[in-house]
């Protein structure tokens, strides 16, 4: 009998890596002009990026401003990217945040 693979949470390492990937997407113009447009657009093409379903639960619906440092909805994302990576519903974790 085989024993299926259990996922794991996403490391912080990994994180870090992909992002440095988006960060070079969004240089080279992949994601377009608009997410070159300024640190703060860049930023959230980057979250985008990163992890469009907790992009769309945590920031979509309100971006990041020029200056905002949000450092809730910033741990609410790592959070949704750590469920998400543990395999957990859509719903579920909808469902953990008020936004």
């Amino acid at each position: 009998m085989a024993v299926a693979k259990s996922r794991r949470p996403i490391t912080d390492i990994e994180t870090r890596q992909k992002k440095h990937q988006c960060y070079a997407d969004i240089d080279s113009g992949l994601w377009g002009w608009h997410c070159k447009s300024s640190t703060i657009a860049r930023e959230n093409c980057a979250l985008k990026c990163l992890s469009p379903t907790c992009y769309e639960i945590i920031y979509e619906s309100d971006p990041l401003e020029e200056g905002e440092k949000d450092l809730v909805r910033g741990q609410d994302y790592k959070y949704c990217m750590h469920k998400l990576s543990l395999g957990e519903s859509l719903d579920g974790i909808k469902n953990s945040f008020e936004y």
